[in-house]
């Protein structure tokens, strides 16, 4: 193909696809020297060090063997890398897909696991085609802080059963029911994992404080895998759980291999299979899976231009996050979104462009084919101390009771609502619900905000004295349905000595059809009483839809832009009725 038809194909393409790699050529544009490609590369070593144990701990948490977070990490993170709206930004298995993945898993295998995340990415594609970005910040901010706080909750709790050893069975479906099962298997508490596992979540808090250049995780869990050898060779009746004990032959040293989502096992441990009925069983948690990914990826997107002093394109960044997980199914990944201790560890350690997340990403395979015996060793209960430590990062303890002091009553509702939602249900229900508690209470306050009163003094230089049954109305605020009812009980109570009413309108900014058709109804009741009724200072929003609705077309009506036009055209009313 001739490079004049690639500009046509590139042309013919919708603009966010077109767009697609646009962090990239920004940083290469900027003027990207061998310099930068150094520091990128020594950030990308770091962010796969950090990446490395929590992929594995995130697919074990989400259901599934080690080895399939590590693909999701390569995969997905070098593709989204590549052609994301982010400069910076780091994607693979997050802790808040946790709530979502286990249950899939739980119910449809492996097989459903990949099969969501596939469907998930053409869903988040979708969203960036639309340029849905920008919709995300409609979100309020207590229904984020809360359903985050809940999942964190969840997660931490999940952890229980690897950090004590504790043998439950099979657990039921909901937390509450799980924190039930893990209190009742207490009598099989072991201690040996209990030791591991509190040893290694004392050296992530301790370390950090001490090195900052060397990442806690690194070496937490390299000195839980010793320690735990060693106990176990010189303690007699020593054990604890590992990756290789719990998945029998531990990581494969394989690199990710394409093979089609549904081919995977389901939860009978036969190959999924590809049907309508499959379909549609995991449509629900395809959605739940995108709504999340796309908010935790511009959530991390806006973060990191706040550390880095970047700019990201949040459509741009949706329809990346879309590839990403279309793709990483076909090679043994699960969903992936925007990690954000990822991310501002790699600014941290000097990231300036996509290199950083593909040097990670290529860190993370390098592991795989030579690492992969040497991880199996890791202590079960090492894993359960590290995402106890991402459960306590992600509640935001201290921004959370912040909230709860300072925030209005409504706002700390809608929070305690999405949080309890979180924890006793899903993330799918506390989030639906608290947006349509936040929008009601939006719209209430909007309609307390809304005034609808006779003007006796502020107005005077529209009242005439020889003017007698004129009167003159103030309106403020805007007019949605939340104020309509507000609006016709004031103008309800005109009296029938009136002749005449001036709705001053220079304070609504915007009107809606349910305000339009309020203010029609007490417009047609004020005719019928031989009413003349001006409009006046009407703001272009609201003109434009009492144009369009004829509103100003009667006898008994005048639009007026000015004060002096609507006391003239009362004045002319008045005088043709003497």
């Amino acid at each position: 193909m001739s490079p004049h038809r690639y500009v046509q194909a590139a042309q013919a393409l919708p603009p966010v696809l077109a767009r697609l790699g646009w962090s990239l050529r920004e940083a290469l544009r900027e003027g990207y020297r061998a310099r930068d490609l150094q520091r990128d590369v020594l950030a990308g070593l770091v962010i796969g060090v950090v990446a490395l144990p929590l992929a594995m701990a995130l697919a074990i948490a989400s259901g599934v063997p080690p080895q399939f977070g590590l693909y999701t990490s390569i995969i997905a993170g070098a593709v989204i890398a590549v052609a994301g709206g982010s400069r910076v930004s780091v994607s693979g298995p997050t802790a808040a897909f946790v709530v979502l993945l286990a249950p899939v898993s739980h119910a449809h295998g492996v097989g459903g696991l990949m099969t969501a995340s596939l469907m998930a990415g053409v869903m988040l594609l979708g969203f960036g085609l639309f340029r849905m970005g920008r919709l995300i910040q409609f979100i309020p901010h207590p229904v984020t802080t809360g359903f985050t706080a809940g999942i964190a909750v969840v997660i931490a709790g999940l952890q229980l059963k690897d950090f004590l050893g504790l043998q439950p069975g099979a657990l039921p479906e909901h937390f509450p029911e799980k924190m039930v099962a893990l209190a009742r298997a207490a009598e099989s508490f072991r201690w040996q994992e209990a030791a591991i596992g509190t040893f290694t979540l004392v050296v992530l808090v301790v370390w950090p404080r001490i090195v900052r250049r060397i990442p806690g995780p690194l070496v937490g869990l390299a000195l839980a895998a010793v320690v735990s050898w060693l106990l176990a060779v010189y303690v007699p009746g020593f054990h604890v759980d590992t990756i290789g004990s719990r998945f029998e032959g531990g990581i494969p040293r394989l690199p990710p291999h394409f093979d089609w989502p549904w081919n995977f096992p389901g939860a009978d441990g036969q190959p999924l299979g590809l049907s309508l009925g499959v379909l549609r069983e995991l449509l629900g948690p395809a959605f739940a899976i995108a709504a999340l990914g796309a908010i935790e990826s511009l959530l991390c997107a806006v973060v990191a231009d706040g550390m880095a002093g970047t700019k990201h394109d949040s459509d741009v960044e949706l329809a990346a996050q879309g590839l990403g997980n279309m793709v990483a199914p076909f090679f043994g990944g699960f969903a992936a979104t925007g990690a954000l201790a990822r991310t501002a560890t790699g600014i941290r350690a000097g990231a300036r462009s996509p290199f950083a997340s593909l040097t990670h990403a290529l860190f993370i395979l390098v592991a795989v084919l030579a690492l992969a015996p040497l991880l199996a060793h890791l202590p079960m209960a090492a894993l359960a101390a590290l995402l106890l430590i991402v459960a306590w990062n992600m509640s935001e303890v201290r921004h959370f009771g912040h909230i709860l002091k300072v925030a209005p009553k409504s706002d700390v509702l809608v929070l305690l609502t999405c949080f309890g939602l979180t924890v006793v249900f899903d993330m799918v229900i506390a989030v639906s619900v608290g947006i349509v508690l936040a929008a009601l209470l939006f719209m209430r306050r909007m309609s307390e905000m809304f005034q609808a009163r006779l003007d006796e003094g502020a107005s005077t230089h529209l009242l005439d004295p020889h003017m007698e049954g004129v009167v003159v109305y103030q309106i403020g605020g805007p007019l949605f349905f939340g104020a309509a009812e507000k609006a016709a009980s004031a103008l309800a109570r005109i009296s029938d000595r009136t002749r005449a009413v001036i709705l001053q309108m220079d304070g609504v900014p915007v009107m809606d059809i349910t305000g339009l058709v309020a203010l029609e109804s007490a417009l047609e009741r004020l005719h019928g009483m031989g009413v003349f009724v001006v409009l006046a200072g009407v703001q272009p929003q609201p003109l434009e839809m009492l144009e369009k609705s004829g509103i100003h077309g009667g006898k008994l009506t005048a639009l007026c832009s000015e004060d002096d036009a609507a006391l003239a055209a009362v004045r002319a009313f008045l005088a043709e009725k003497r």
